[in-house]
């Protein structure tokens, strides 16, 4: 940016001082990277979702299963599989995890699939 000389400042005292505006909304530009700084605006949480959590690990599985009830979403399908430990392990989550602080209510939908409530974030205990 342009250093202030004595005259810029006695112009600016007369009201006579008149910025280069090209060159300080450039400066402001650069300084600013519009694209970095101002973040893009968010897409609207689906009311309802769904989960596939065929291939996760137990890790991988508990952590999509928390990013979806943290999502704001109010209602979830969550398919673990007819067999194999996730769907031990998600019924578990649900009743005696911090899990169950989220949901509001499940069902088993079939063999090997969940629907669930998520409670409204106002209302979740923590």
């Amino acid at each position: 940016m342009k250093q202030l000389t004595d005259a810029d400042i006695e112009q600016m005292a007369c009201g006579e001082f008149r910025p280069d505006m090209r060159a300080v909304n450039k400066s402001v530009r650069a300084n600013l990277r519009l694209g970095q700084l101002i973040p893009p605006p968010t897409a609207p949480v689906p009311k309802c979702t769904r989960l596939d959590l065929h291939t996760l690990t137990e890790e991988q599985a508990w952590n999509a299963i928390m990013d979806v009830v943290t999502s704001g979403a109010r209602r979830a399908i969550i398919i673990t599989g007819a067999s194999g430990i996730l769907k031990i392990k998600f019924q578990q989550w649900v009743r005696e995890s911090v899990l169950s602080s989220y949901i509001l209510s499940w069902k088993p939908l079939n063999n090997g699939s969940f629907e669930i409530f998520i409670r409204n974030r106002c209302s979740q205990r923590v």
